[in-house]
């Protein structure tokens, strides 16, 4: 089967590998490209950055930018509590530097530093084999802004005036934007996601708290009445323009909210939530990019939200902690074996069907975790899936890729 290419959020992760120079936004903004892009911004009384970049790479970044300084480093500005966005903080920060953080910043930060035992393993899975040093948990340094904003604060550096505003939900509760009106630039960070013109990731696979979708929509509509004449995100290029920005945002938050009304209209129907991610289609002008999350993960996490964690159709056992894994040995059992599931389960991979063969592999590589059919048909049953999902979302693809990779490792020492 054909190996699918990079998944372009990929490529833009790593920008920062044949950067040699810091690049130009504006004549007063200039760019550093890392996990997330670091942006420096002069003023007539000294310069303030927006976001540091990762700790991988800080002292590159301080190094690039470091032509472009005009004076005393003022603020740093944190649109979020992730590491990809502070990680450069302490090659950046000087002696006088106040740093600003969104509402809630500093508990964020500790969820998810602390869970770090939890989240690092799932991070690697996912994103390991493609950035490698730059998937890799933060530097254990203490992060404490100076100045925790609440819902809107504005400070003045120099001639420039800097809008900071509250903006959850966007990959973090604390997300901040930073409004510049009279330049009319937008610092968003990552609240629309890591991609422009895509669908926003409600709940990571890796983990995190989900975002609520009518925040979410709250926070675009909020950036789309700012009237920004460029734009600038966490990941990739400026956008410039004030109509093209405007559509673009518009075509975000129809199609976000359109995926809301098709979630809980299904419900009212009484669809399962696995029969309404079967049959999304979104109409033709609301398609968007499926980079990192997709429509039918946003479905999945409306339902919760809306829902909660209970699916009555999932029975009783929902309410305990017995998970059906406990009767795999049983139902393999039964059905003579789980190389008889396994023989089962190839038959289903070549009529076309590789999810239900997982779903069998499932069983019998539970009952018999070394059954070799069954690894073998879980390996192959995901290589058509990564063949069918054209290798565009990152979090699809590295899973799948994981999964192969785990296979082959298990039937190499089997």
């Amino acid at each position: 089967m054909a190996e699918p290419k990079q998944p372009a959020l990929a490529d833009l992760v790593m920008a920062n590998r044949n950067q040699t120079e810091a690049e130009k936004v504006t004549d007063f903004i200039w760019m550093v490209h890392d996990s997330s892009n670091a942006y420096l911004v002069t003023t007539s009384d000294g310069d303030v950055m927006v976001n540091t970049g990762f700790s991988p790479n800080a002292e590159k970044n301080v190094t690039l930018l470091a032509p472009r300084r005009t004076g005393p480093l003022r603020y740093i500005v944190l649109t979020q509590s992730h590491a990809d966005h502070f990680g450069g903080l302490k090659a950046f920060r000087e002696a006088e530097t106040k740093v600003v953080g969104g509402p809630g910043f500093a508990r964020a930060l500790f969820d998810m530093t602390d869970l770090q035992p939890y989240f690092g393993p799932r991070t690697k899975k996912l994103w390991g084999a493609v950035l490698g040093n730059n998937a890799r948990p933060p530097d254990p340094v203490p992060i404490e802004p100076d100045v925790l904003i609440d819902r809107e604060m504005t400070i003045t550096v120099g001639q420039r005036s800097f809008q900071l505003i509250s903006t959850p939900e966007g990959e973090t509760v604390d997300s901040l934007v930073v409004w510049m009106p009279r330049e009319k630039v937008a610092f968003i960070g990552n609240v629309h996601g890591p991609v422009w013109l895509s669908f926003p990731f409600l709940n990571t696979l890796r983990g995190d708290k989900p975002r609520l979708v009518q925040n979410y929509l709250k926070a675009m509509r909020r950036i789309r009445d700012l009237g920004a004449e460029t734009l600038i995100t966490g990941h990739g290029p400026p956008i410039v323009g004030a109509a093209k920005i405007r559509a673009d945002l518009t075509k975000m938050i129809d199609a976000v909210d359109w995926v809301r009304t098709y979630t809980l209209e299904g419900m009212k129907a009484g669809k399962t939530v696995h029969t309404l991610m079967r049959e999304i289609k979104l109409p033709e002008n609301l398609a968007i990019g499926e980079f990192h999350g997709n429509a039918r993960w946003a479905v999945k996490s409306i339902w919760r939200e809306y829902s909660g964690w209970f699916h009555y159709e999932d029975g009783t056992t929902e309410l305990y902690g017995v998970p059906r894994s406990s009767v795999h040995v049983d139902i393999a059992t039964l059905a003579g074996g789980a190389g008889k599931l396994a023989a089962r389960a190839r038959q289903r991979l070549e009529a076309g069907e590789p999810l239900e063969a997982l779903h069998l592999v499932e069983i019998a590589l539970g009952a018999a975790p070394g059954e070799r059919v069954a690894l073998e048909v879980k390996r192959d049953a995901s290589a058509l899936l990564l063949e069918r999902s054209g290798g565009q979302n990152l979090s699809e693809t590295m899973w799948l890729r994981s999964e192969i990779a785990e296979c082959e490792a298990a039937l190499a020492s089997s």
